[in-house]
């Protein structure tokens, strides 16, 4: 079970459901297409460009065939969010406009994460206020000469940290905060001498940008120096609050300014310089490189991304790798070639923004923009030149569908002076050549799931495979039929279980039927961990693939019995004379 030990009555959970409506929870962050009595949509909890999330309001549950993420509406609101239960249920409860009720149950976790919360939406107050004292004059100075309005100043919340070893801690001390959550929210530091521990300020003599998460909270910070002294940048480390591979910098504002398209940017700078210019639908990532979790997050908000990052060596391999990882998420995805300067800041200072709107107007979509940096690699005046950029621009094209294939073929024939048909013969070849590596990925990757055990929730399943197959059909059957559970008690017991995990949730089912209570998946949730109610979610959702009877259900507990017997038999060599006499009694 999760570490939360939950008092909160069915009655109350069971409202909380009906008033969260799954598919309106779930349709704020997925976009959903009804298919007959389900809907499916792109899974938020990993990459992928077919559906295979899908939401089964009869049963009020979701699943994903593609990761195996699965559960309720609370269970959702758990993983998209990372909360815990209590939180995952204010939150549910603040959204229907429900009290919560005045059970005993811990939320001393969510209560400590919104101390962290209250913690660093201080700091941001004091930063801010530190750089409109005297002795923050020199990070205004830093962000006036960075072009920055006042106005924009304000908007982002921007701050300094100033030149002292305690200044913050001791003006958090006085607002009641400890130590203990200030060093949880990595606003300070420690150091033990002498036996002693000592706490000091995380940041000094910096310019300070909080980050703000979606519902207006601030979960973090980024600080950098005024000079080119090292480190160049102090960011906030991972705490209850804050993940940096999951959160995305200005995305609180950048949601409401173009509701179809992102620009996303390398920096903080970038993004602030490109909103005071207008261009408000800008975004950074956090730390040194896009993640697969930043860009599904950045994919629930655009249809269309424009990678807009340095034009340094750095910065076009970073665009390589993003370009990558968003082909995973379905996205329209195109490429700013920035001309004129290193990033949009120097551009927009520059030349002015014009000049960056017509640079995201002409934006290269990710197959050009591939094309283009391939030609720059050759020289195209000799022959072997234009072959090596052909032949590389021909796998490129191998990862196209036929109508791309076509148009670019076209023209790359006419731009090298070569027939379309060589140059389709090519993208033929490296496209069998690129299959075959496929093929032996995955016999690869068949091969290693084989040899290693990748079942976590059920981990005994992979040396019980026959039996756990029949335990998982008697859970689905009882699940969706709960009255074959009074049928078969007499011949099902949790003993016949074998997998621990099996056993464990149908414990939980049976004793839930003996007592009259529901068995709706709705209130089973807070019995288990968020993985564990995927594996449940998969249960349900096996309905359509069996029978339903009880005489499939009476077959799975023959299988289970034949299983355990199998277990119980003892090798003779392994028996003592006494055992092996007793054995040999019981056979003849």
């Amino acid at each position: 079970m999760d570490g939360v030990i939950m008092a909160l009555n069915d009655m109350f959970l069971e409202e909380l459901r009906n008033r969260n409506d799954i598919e309106s929870v779930i349709s704020s962050y997925v976009n959903l297409k009804r298919q007959g009595r389900i809907l499916k949509g792109l899974c938020p909890f990993h990459n992928e460009k077919t559906p295979s999330f899908t939401v089964y309001p009869d049963t009020r549950s979701f699943y994903c065939f593609g990761c195996g993420a699965g559960g309720e509406v609370i269970t959702f609101i758990r993983r998209i969010e990372n909360y815990d239960f209590v939180e995952a249920v204010k939150f549910l409860a603040d959204r229907a406009g429900m009290a919560m009720p005045e059970d005993n149950y811990d939320d001393s976790l969510a209560k400590h994460r919104q101390r962290i919360l209250a913690a660093n939406r201080e700091a941001a107050r004091f930063f801010h206020s530190s750089l409109m004292s005297p002795k923050g004059k020199a990070g205004l100075d830093y962000f006036l000469n960075r072009g920055l309005s006042m106005s924009t100043i304000k908007h982002f919340g921007l701050g300094y940290a100033p030149d002292s070893w305690h200044d913050l801690l001791n003006h958090m001390r006085s607002k009641g905060f400890t130590q203990n959550e200030l060093f949880d929210a990595d606003l300070v530091k420690r150091s033990e001498k002498n036996g002693k521990t000592n706490y000091y300020d995380n940041f000094r003599n910096r310019v300070m940008t909080p980050i703000i998460d979606l519902r207006g909270n601030v979960i973090g910070f980024g600080g950098r120096v005024l000079d080119d002294s090292k480190p160049k940048y102090v960011n906030t480390s991972d705490t209850l609050v804050y993940k940096k591979t999951n959160n995305v910098f200005a995305l609180n504002f950048a949601k409401n300014g173009n509701p179809n398209s992102l620009i996303v940017c390398e920096g903080y700078m970038d993004v602030i310089a490109l909103h005071q210019a207008g261009f408000t639908n800008s975004v950074a990532s956090l730390g040194t490189a896009l993640t697969k979790e930043q860009a599904g997050l950045i994919s629930r908000y655009a249809d269309e991304v424009i990678l807009s990052y340095d034009n340094d060596e750095a910065g076009q391999e970073a665009t390589k790798k993003a370009i990558r990882i968003f082909e995973g998420t379905g996205v329209k995805l195109r490429v700013l070639k920035l001309e004129g300067g290193k990033d949009p800041d120097e551009i927009i200072k520059t030349y002015g923004k014009e000049r960056f709107k017509a640079l995201l107007e002409g934006a290269a979509n990710n197959v050009e923009y591939r094309l283009l940096r391939a030609r720059e690699k050759y020289d195209l005046a000799f022959p072997d030149g234009r072959a090596a950029f052909l032949s590389e621009a021909a796998s490129i094209l191998a990862g196209c569908n036929a109508i791309e294939q076509d148009v670019y073929a076209s023209r790359l024939a006419d731009e090298m002076k070569v027939s379309k048909e060589a140059i389709q013969t090519e993208i033929r070849r490296q496209y069998a050549k690129r299959k075959a590596a496929e093929r032996k990925q995955e016999f690869e990757k068949i091969v290693q799931e084989t040899t290693v055990p990748k079942d976590e929730i059920n981990p005994q399943r992979k040396e019980n495979v026959r039996a756990a197959k029949a335990e998982d059909i008697l859970l689905a059957s009882v699940l969706n039929n709960p009255e074959f559970y009074l049928k078969l008690k007499n011949k099902l017991d949790e003993n016949v279980f074998i997998t621990d995990f099996n056993r464990r949730v149908f414990a939980v089912l049976s004793r839930r039927i003996e007592d009259n209570m529901s068995i709706d998946f709705s209130v089973l949730a807070g019995e288990f961990s968020p993985e564990e109610n995927g594996r449940i979610a998969k249960f349900l959702a096996m309905k359509k693939e069996i029978s339903n009877t009880l005489a499939e259900c009476e077959d799975c507990i023959k299988v289970l019995i034949q299983e355990k017997q199998k277990k119980s038999v003892v090798d003779p060599s392994e028996m003592s004379d006494e055992e092996f006499l007793n054995a040999f009694r019981k056979r003849f």
